[in-house]
């Protein structure tokens, strides 16, 4: 088992600040939330457990077992993760509930706050894109196209009688992130042994279907959308191990991610933000924000005791290599081990961050400078945002 070290570090200055905003449970819970609604679109880093009920008996998706979920849930819900996402801490800083997943509701009661449509491993492509490269792809692989077809059909649920004005009206209204997406664009071509030369040809592809989306959200009524960047996926235990390389120049300097990787996280971010700035210019009426979810999440791995992590690069849950990760054990799979405070690590299964990790890119969005423009310029009315991290715990309305 992995173990953090003994003793208790002080606590992290920024938990410290975002820790006595709010008075009492009760002002928080009378506040209006900033939003009346949140919609969501992206795969695992989003997915607050639509995976659970598109793919309920696969064994193959670990996020839908125990050790998932337990620090927070305290059961697996189909977040991968140990406990909340980023869109959870955001929706908390809002003062709406969790964000409930589209396959988890059934009435339009059930959005009444808003719906996910994020899944674990979906993809901005379809499978047809990559299977005509070489890439295999399972048939069943969710994309951006799919997402927004369910949620075409919320619309239709919502928008009883045909009235599209109301439905633009709600549109106007609400709150959109759309993504993060296309990490897995990049992942299974990188994991089936492609080189990165050839996968950067992708990337114009998709970003093209990223802006796409976005370009339809507004058509329908979207006033306000929040579209992340990639993570630094040179960061990530699992690709550490893959790729390890005796070159010194290969990796960065101080934090020890692999270089070459994190270049490409920000080679599609660079193109993200091209693209934005042409969107921006287009629906200048439209409120287009951009989230640095790269940018938040070198914060965590450049000064980690800040956030009260100790082991940014080595997974919590999974095998017993180097970097808490093996090629024959996985978190939730075979003889895989836990370690005892996931509070201390930045990753929790070698793929996807720790609460841990999600909370302080959630803090960086919400209370730092990793929005463009800044997302606390368009929520004057959203006093709850400054909460972020306090000792009050939010709670889902929804039960998987």
């Amino acid at each position: 088992m992995v173990s953090s070290t003994s003793g208790g570090l002080s606590p992290p200055a920024v938990v410290l600040a975002v820790a006595v905003v709010l008075s009492a449970a009760a002002s928080r819970a009378l506040a209006a939330p900033c939003y009346p609604r949140v919609f969501c679109f992206g795969d695992s880093l989003t997915d607050t457990g639509n995976i659970a009920f598109l793919y309920g008996n696969d064994s193959r998706r670990p996020s839908l077992w125990p050790p998932y979920g337990e620090t927070f849930f305290h059961r697996a819900t189909g977040r991968s993760s140990n406990g909340r996402l980023i869109i959870d801490f955001i929706a908390e800083a809002m003062g709406l509930p969790f964000v409930r997943p589209y396959w988890g509701g059934q009435t339009a009661g059930n959005f009444a706050s808003g719906a996910n449509f994020a899944v674990g491993g979906a993809t901005a492509l379809s499978p047809e894109f990559f299977r005509e490269r070489g890439v295999p792809m399972d048939d069943d692989t969710v994309h951006l196209d799919m997402e927004m077809e369910w949620f075409r059909d919320m619309l239709g649920m919502l928008c009883t009688g045909g009235d599209m004005d109301g439905c633009k009206g709600m549109m106007n209204q609400s709150l959109f992130l759309v993504g993060e997406i296309g990490g897995n664009d990049y992942n299974l071509p990188l994991m089936s042994g492609m080189s990165i030369e050839k996968i950067r040809n992708f990337t114009p592809s998709v970003i093209a279907k990223i802006s796409s989306i976005i370009t339809e959200l507004i058509g329908l009524g979207a006033k306000t959308l929040v579209v992340p960047s990639n993570i630094p996926i040179g960061c990530i235990p699992m690709y550490l191990m893959q790729f390890e390389s005796d070159k010194k120049e290969d990796y960065e300097p101080k934090i020890g991610c692999l270089r070459w990787m994190n270049e490409f996280s920000q080679y599609h971010n660079k193109l993200l933000v091209d693209e934005l700035e042409n969107l921006r210019k287009l629906h200048p009426d439209v409120t287009i924000i951009y989230a640095d979810y790269y940018g938040a999440a070198m914060e965590v791995f450049l000064s980690p005791e800040r956030f009260g992590i100790e082991d940014p690069l080595v997974a919590c849950c999974g095998g017993r290599g180097p970097y808490g990760v093996s090629a024959s054990v996985r978190c939730g799979y075979g003889e895989y081990k836990v370690c005892d405070d996931p509070a201390k690590y930045a990753s929790w299964d070698g793929f996807h961050p720790s609460e841990a990790a999600y909370k302080g890119i959630a803090i960086g969005l919400l209370q730092g400078s990793y929005t463009q423009p800044p997302i606390v310029s368009i929520t004057n009315s959203c006093p709850q945002i400054i909460g972020l991290g306090s000792s009050v715990e939010h709670k889902a309305m929804y039960d998987l």
